[in-house]
């Protein structure tokens, strides 16, 4: 062993061989002593472990390809296309919403050329970035006016450090939400500068419990959509018309957090959970908060809608630069909400919409097409089966969407070997193991992904 580690060559020495100069050619003289380190240490552990008896000859074609190939994963990019198998249609690990070809275009050409994100083009002055979405969200929400922000959270900061700042808000303690990466609302509430001052129980708030929590010194009524958990059973809430009525006779302002929001009706394809933003602002709530990149479909952003004298004292305020929205996910959410006018169903165009109420006679046929391809792929223990897909991103809770999957098991190769291998193909396929069996719901897969999924298969067989 020892004689083996005093043969391994030092980098400078490796990088002076001739058969280093093509490398550093192609790639970079920095790039390549980085893999020649990797490569040595590499050989080194495996010396130690006692696998390893006879050195690679460094001056061989083969050891400079393995070095080309080291070096080309590192320049891989981090953040790739991934295939979503999980059932889950809108999977914040994997990105959450996904965006319509519309909105790619938008993206594309935003960022392609300069554009007028703060110029009027009629006055030559500079304009506003949000005027090319406000009209949007009015004609499709009935508020007043609206602003974006960069995400919903940023908008539920925003809107309390304008309206609440030294002065209390009154929430349910039923309704103390935790969003994804444990931040909880009432530490959003905190670091807006507002007073949080909890009423009601976690499963039962009247509208009298608001009503005496209110003093001179109160600002906001603050209602949040529990769109991520419920609480059933002996439960009780105000109607939002109750809680707009007293905001109104106290004079303090009713503001929801949807979280998700929703433009369009799920009710008829059973999904009667999550309120329609426009029927919120009907009922007498002053702002809605809510995101662009769930149920909306769009890219990451949270949108203000409500009453023109607060939307205004929004846009003013300092911290609403901090986290305005950019014009790449501007761009691709002007043409996201542009879906959902006529002549366009966003019932087919959103591709989160597609997923949620595409009928499963049609996910049953997708099925089908990966089980046969394959099968006719040479694998013997492919299945059909009854799946139970999910909308996700904290949207419905307890809703399942009816699926089907496809489940697959590899001579000598574990569920979970196979997952793992399954994530490092280009693209990574992403499932799930039930039951001892690497399973894909094909209500999250497209029909072009199931060629995908048929060829990172392949590519397993052929290492």
């Amino acid at each position: 062993m020892n004689t083996l580690l005093r043969q391994l060559p030092q980098v400078d020495a490796l990088l002076g061989a001739a058969g280093m100069a093509s490398l550093v050619s192609a790639y970079s003289r920095q790039e390549v002593a980085a893999a020649l380190r990797a490569a040595l240490e590499a050989l080194r552990r495996d010396v130690k472990a006692g696998h390893l008896t006879q050195l690679p000859d460094f001056e061989a074609d083969a050891f400079a390809e393995s070095l080309a190939g080291t070096i080309d994963a590192a320049r891989r990019p981090n953040l790739r296309p991934a295939i979503n198998a999980t059932g889950i249609i809108i999977h914040t690990n994997l990105g959450r919403a996904r965006l319509a070809p519309e909105a790619l275009a938008a993206v594309q050409a935003a960022g392609a050329d300069h554009s007028n994100l703060e110029l009027d083009l009629d006055t030559g002055r500079r304009g506003s970035r949000y005027a090319h979405v406000e009209h949007l969200i009015c004609e499709l929400t009935g508020a007043e006016a609206a602003l974006v922000v960069n995400n919903c959270a940023a908008a539920v900061l925003l809107s309390l450090m304008a309206t609440a700042q030294g002065r209390k808000v009154v929430a349910s303690r039923g309704e103390l939400i935790e969003i994804g990466g444990a931040f909880r609302l009432p530490d959003v509430i905190q670091q807006s500068g507002a007073i949080l001052k909890e009423v009601g129980a976690t499963n039962k708030t009247r509208v009298k419990d608001y009503e005496e929590a209110i003093d001179p010194e109160t600002a906001v009524l603050l209602k949040s959509h529990t769109s991520n958990y419920q609480i059933v059973g002996f439960t009780h809430a105000p109607r939002r018309e109750d809680l707009a009525a007293l905001a109104r006779a106290s004079g303090t302002i009713l503001m929801e957090d949807l979280g998700s929001g929703v433009l369009v009706d799920l009710s008829p394809y059973g999904l009667t959970d999550e309120p329609v933003v426009s029927a919120v602002l009907k009922s007498g709530v002053d702002i809605v908060m809510f995101s662009g990149d769930k149920l909306l479909g769009g890219p990451q952003c949270g949108i203000i809608a409500g009453r023109a004298d607060i939307i205004r004292h929004l846009k003013t305020h300092p911290f609403c630069r901090a986290v305005r929205i950019d014009k790449l996910s501007l761009a691709a959410l002007e043409a996201t909400l542009r879906l959902y006018r006529a002549p366009h169903d966003p019932f087919r165009s959103v591709p989160v919409l597609r997923a949620i109420v595409q009928p499963l006679e049609a996910v049953r046929a997708r099925a089908g097409r990966l089980a046969a391809a394959l099968t006719a792929s040479g694998l013997d223990d492919v299945t059909i089966v009854p799946s139970e897909a999910f909308v996700g991103g904290g949207s419905l809770p307890q809703r399942h969407l009816k699926s089907y999957a496809v489940s697959v098991v590899l001579p000598h190769q574990t569920p979970d070997a196979l997952a793992a291998a399954l994530r490092k193909a280009r693209p990574p396929v992403i499932g799930m193991i039930r039951e001892g069996r690497f399973v894909m719901d094909v209500r999250t897969l497209t029909d072009d992904e199931v060629t995908c999924v048929v060829g990172a298969f392949a590519g397993l067989r052929s290492r």
